[in-house]
């Protein structure tokens, strides 16, 4: 039997948010439409009080970001992004190009294309996120796009040294200290001094997973990501102490980041209660984790692994951290995940800034049919074909025919015109 010990706030609650922040971000967005530049100023001095002579960082002060970087932290952010590119690469490599003689002289392939241009979206608001640059830029590049451009806040009043020096390593071709909903939407809206992309990618708040939501159709998007979600899935081998902290660890993203234990222990339940109480009295991020935990937090009690599973696939997490005595049980069984770690040894911290695997990962249920960012997001994979005489006159009159049974005369027309054509020399 499956017992919600603790709930978040209700899905009117939730529903009621979200309606306030889409009129908002619909005001945004069409205020950039329709005033580029001068919007986009507007916006950057009302929410991040920036307002700076250009929005876009010259080579100078990328270089001076990277000058006051103290020389281990520059070998910290290059030695992550060997990890993600390393992995990005086995991606990319698992893309191939295909062409196969499916019948006598009819060749069928597919190519796959990078899209030209991309705009990433590197969260630095209340925390200056460089890893986002890795996850998002890198991966861009790997994939072998051409144009990828970045865009951060401003962190305490001026542009994050760290994060313009992760996006510069990474290899973006233009950097701006921009953020917020007039960043995504002067990127895919495209200004006077701002060129659109074709491709929005990156993780943010509720504002921004909103306006990507809203700008879908007219530029291509990586999925929906954000805000932050975590799942703990763990038995009696895993104590309250580590439950609490990778609980809290990415509650501590935003008030309205949910984080979820998910057990069969009745004891876990009530040691990790305790623990999140203790811990909450000495994190140094508790204002935000606390609110986090006390409005989004939940505890869900199960019966068996089985539930478990139902239960995990019911809530399909962004996150999802497995510390059972069999963690391979979870992911042999599981199918709606952002991303799976597995076992104590591991944890959300590892995939978000170091390991190799892209960060960037479905929210608020997408997860039921959407993976995470990866070079292949970054790749449409397009079609061709190519047939011999021989070949057309042979499939045009199975097409006429097949034309014919749904009343398409003009497409039946072109098929007629092959046989026609190419019947006599196929003879």
């Amino acid at each position: 039997m499956i017992k919600v010990i603790k709930e978040g706030i209700s899905a009117e609650q939730a529903a009621d948010m979200d309606a306030k922040v889409k009129e908002i971000v619909e005001g945004i967005l069409a205020d950039i439409g329709e005033r580029g530049d001068a919007a986009v100023r507007e916006l950057s001095e009302k929410f991040d009080n920036w307002s700076p002579e250009s929005f876009r960082l010259s080579d100078e002060e990328i270089q001076a970001a990277v000058e006051r970087l103290p020389q281990q932290t520059i070998d910290d952010i290059k030695f992550a992004q060997a990890q993600i590119r390393k992995f990005a690469e086995i991606q990319r490599a698992s893309l191939q190009d295909v062409e196969e003689e499916t019948s006598p002289g009819v060749f069928l392939g597919h190519k796959n294309v990078p899209v030209n241009n991309a705009g990433c979206y590197i969260p630095g608001g209340k925390y200056p996120m460089v890893a986002s640059a890795h996850m998002s830029v890198l991966t861009a590049k790997v994939a072998g796009v051409k144009r990828v451009i970045a865009c951060a806040p401003p962190h305490d009043g001026k542009p994050n040294d760290a994060i313009v020096a992760a996006m510069h390593f990474a290899g973006a071709d233009e950097i701006y200290c921009l953020g917020g909903v007039q960043a995504v939407g002067a990127m895919a809206l495209g200004t006077e001094t701002i060129a659109p992309v074709d491709m929005l990618v990156g993780p943010g708040n509720a504002f921004v997973a909103e306006a990507k939501r809203q700008l879908f159709g007219r530029v291509g998007i990586d999925l929906f990501a954000g805000p932050t979600e975590t799942l703990i899935i763990a038995d009696e081998t895993c104590d309250g102490e580590m439950a609490a902290t990778d609980l809290l660890g990415q509650a501590e993203h935003g008030p309205n980041s949910p984080a979820i234990l998910l057990t069969n222990s009745a004891k876990l339940v009530e040691d990790t209660q305790k623990e999140i109480e203790k811990q909450l009295k000495v994190l140094p991020t508790a204002d935000v984790a606390g609110k986090a935990w006390a409005d989004y937090g939940q505890i869900i009690l199960c019966d068996t692994e089985e539930e478990m599973v139902a239960e995990a696939d019911r809530i399909a997490s962004e996150h999802v951290q497995v510390m059972t005595r069999d963690p391979q049980y979870f992911l042999d069984n599981m199918t709606n995940y952002g991303a799976l770690f597995l076992g104590p040894e591991t944890n959300v911290a590892y995939g978000d800034k170091v390991i190799g695997t892209n960060h960037t990962l479905p929210t608020k249920l997408a997860a039921r049919y959407t993976g995470g960012l990866w070079v292949g997001k970054f790749i449409k994979t397009c079609t061709y074909q190519r047939v011999t005489p021989e070949a057309t006159a042979r499939i045009g009159e199975y097409c006429s025919r097949l034309c014919a049974l749904e009343g398409m005369e003009g497409h039946k027309a072109q098929a007629d015109l092959r046989v026609t054509r190419y019947k006599e020399r196929a003879a």
